[in-house]
């Protein structure tokens, strides 16, 4: 999968609660940069599959643990609860353009 289709998984915000504004921008930051560098090590692992199949009929990553499509749907589901939590403290933390 493409990481832009991936769906968020479900996370709970209640860790995030108690965090301050400015924290949750830092934590926010921090998803944003994580799911970056999924998204690119995701994007990479779908091309190769995508040789693999032409050449061998196999998606070859997928199938050697490569894919890591369960980590960006993570991350996305961590900005999401960030993203929760940071509307009902009004904090005013700019949503990433891999979140929209």
């Amino acid at each position: 999968k493409s990481p832009e289709s991936i769906a968020p998984s479900y996370v709970s915000d209640i860790t995030y609660r108690q965090v301050s504004c400015s924290d949750l921008t830092i934590e926010s930051e921090r998803f944003n940069q994580a799911l970056a560098r999924a998204s690119t090590q995701q994007e990479q692992a779908r091309g190769n599959d995508t040789v693999g199949v032409i050449l061998l009929g196999l998606p070859v990553l997928s199938l050697s643990g490569d894919n890591i499509a369960p980590e960006v749907a993570r991350l996305k589901g961590e900005l999401e609860a960030i993203h929760r939590v940071s509307l009902q403290k009004k904090c005013n933390i700019p949503v990433a353009d891999s979140q929209k």
